[in-house]
């Protein structure tokens, strides 16, 4: 591994915090094919956890705030994660990276639940909806046999910590509607962690050649339902 890597830092960072991570289910990680990881999200170390845990280089698409805000735009380019484009090209920036990540034989990470569980405290065993941009996206990646890996992240002991005014993110994303409310925003900070794999969901050329009219509605709706339900049972089994 080499030194200064994403992945080397995302490990030596969970080994400076003292974080105990425990990884089930590795046997499911495809090898030698392009995949998404889809995981939930409550803390700011989920992207650190899951690219210190796969054998591949992982990029993880984050808020655009993130390439904004000092600090953590550091510490995303660090991680080797891309932030999202502005309101209005973000799918279209997300598209364009992915494919190029892809290609080079490179993994992409995204959340799907969003800001919301970002901002918001909430319970380690709980998800939020998953919003269904990430599946019209991987049906619509020129890339034959993709396959979509579904992670849980599952805290079993964590610090919740206020930081600093959500109220203030408005100033490098005010499009976003979570950011204008009172409040501070939470810190999730892992003690003990477990992530656990769950079962790979294979888009073939044959399933993306039925991804047209109401068919499409029913895959992308198939596999953001797919996903949601893997997570809920690993967290369920994981906490």
């Amino acid at each position: 591994m080499p030194f200064n890597s994403p992945q080397w830092i995302a490990r030596s960072l969970i080994a400076s915090l003292n974080i105990k991570k425990q990884i089930y289910y590795a046997h499911r990680i495809p090898q030698d094919i392009p995949v998404i990881v889809i995981s939930n999200h409550r803390s700011f170390l989920d992207a650190a956890l899951l690219i210190s845990s796969v054998p591949y280089e992982l990029r993880i698409a984050c808020h655009h705030y993130m390439g904004q805000t000092p600090g953590l735009k550091e510490f995303v380019n660090l991680l080797g994660c891309f932030p999202l484009a502005a309101p209005g090209q973000k799918q279209k920036h997300f598209f364009a990276t992915a494919e190029n990540l892809l290609a080079s034989r490179q993994w992409v990470g995204l959340f799907p639940e969003g800001t919301k569980p970002m901002v918001e405290k909430t319970n380690p065993r709980e998800i939020g909806k998953f919003q269904r941009g990430f599946a019209h996206l991987a049906y619509k990646m020129p890339v034959d046999n993709l396959v979509i890996l579904p992670v849980a992240i599952a805290s079993l002991s964590e610090t919740i910590s206020p930081t600093f005014p959500i109220r203030w993110l408005t100033n490098f994303d005010a499009s976003e509607p979570l950011f204008h409310r009172d409040g501070m925003h939470p810190m999730v900070m892992y003690h003990r962690v477990n992530l656990l794999f769950g079962r790979p969901y294979s888009i073939n050329r044959d399933k993306k050649q039925q991804y047209q009219g109401k068919q499409a509605k029913q895959l992308v709706n198939s596999l953001t339902n797919y996903c949601q339900t893997q997570i809920a049972e690993l967290l369920k089994e994981g906490c």
